[in-house]
């Protein structure tokens, strides 16, 4: 009998796949944004990267229409990963997301990626030089659900032209063809700058930038939304445009779901904020030379995920008892 039990086992342990005696690969998925923008060059290039670090680890990279779908996202655990800009994560946590009640607690902060600046481009043949100019005009702010296009609803309600301007809801790449074509008069980009679909635009049409921060200060946006802080954007930041641009920023978050792991949020942030991978992202995205200690945390205003306060706190940060 003490053979054939021995024999037995043996028999079904060979019919066991090699591979589930081994650890087995972790699958995660990394949301970001529409093709052209900033959110989806990180959350490609993190994905990539994290990849190939993690061992027995694949993190896949998602297009999406950008911040607001990515909270919805992570929130009902279909991601691990995603790019969040900081309005949306703070409005969202309280159920103030214009025209959604609901409440996104599931989504926690890792750290700050870069800050995403409003710009609003038109081509340099344009009449529109003023704000007040887009009154009846075509205006692409970002595809529906993405944090473009939040921002210019909260934006232009505040300086109230939300309802008199045509606002169409496309994404990045779509709207510059559709500027390049003549059927768009103005795009709203928030992104880092220079921002691709801005840049492509400028390459085969001349542009102009708009002002929009003295308005915004004289309607009393900043004091509305206090995540939002007056920007800079430099001359020749994109060809041809040779004066500074006066505009507003949201810093955009790294953030992941209670889906996510300690230890996998743990590892991320370790890989991602190593020298050799900061350098790797410096290379292909201008604005990730954001991405440091000592603005890994600033200004975030949210519950850290158990595995970012870890990780901050071994690099001597100290996450604020509120927001553990």
């Amino acid at each position: 009998m003490r053979y054939y039990l021995s024999n037995l086992l043996m028999f079904l342990l060979l019919m066991i796949p090699t591979h589930s005696l081994e650890a087995k690969t972790e699958f995660l998925k990394f949301t970001g944004g529409p093709t052209g923008g900033t959110f989806q060059l990180f959350s490609n290039s993190m994905a990539s990267y994290l990849s190939k670090s993690l061992d027995k680890t694949k993190v896949s990279n998602q297009g999406s229409n950008g911040s607001t779908e990515n909270l919805r996202k992570l929130n009902g655990g279909r991601a691990h990963f995603g790019v969040v800009h900081s309005g949306d994560l703070f409005l969202g946590r309280q159920g103030k997301l214009t025209g959604d009640p609901k409440t996104y607690k599931n989504v926690y902060a890792l750290s700050v990626l870069y800050r995403s600046a409003a710009q609003l481009a038109v081509l340099e043949s344009s009449k529109i030089k003023k704000l007040s100019d887009l009154v009846g005009k075509k205006v692409g702010i970002g595809g529906p659900g993405s944090g473009a296009a939040a921002s210019a609803e909260r934006f232009f309600n505040q300086v109230g032209l939300w309802e008199k301007i045509d606002h169409q809801f496309l994404g990045y790449s779509k709207a510059a063809a559709a500027m390049k074509d003549g059927h768009l008069d103005a795009m709203w980009v928030v992104s880092g700058y220079p921002t691709r679909a801005i840049i492509e635009l400028a390459a085969s049409k001349k542009v102009r930038l708009i002002d929009i921060e003295p308005e915004a200060r004289e309607k009393g946006f900043f004091k509305s939304f206090p995540f939002y802080q007056a920007v800079t954007i430099p001359s020749d930041t994109y060809e041809g445009v040779k004066q500074d641009l006066q505009a507003f920023a949201d810093s955009t978050i790294w953030v992941a779901s209670k889906k996510a792991s300690s230890d996998q949020v743990y590892n991320a942030l370790k890989t991602m904020y190593s020298p050799e991978a900061l350098k790797q992202l410096r290379s292909v995205i201008p604005s990730a030379k954001y991405m440091a200690k000592d603005t890994g945390i600033v200004g975030i205003k949210v519950p850290f995920h158990p595995g970012a306060v870890k990780f901050w706190e071994e690099k001597g940060l100290t996450i604020p008892k509120e927001l553990r």
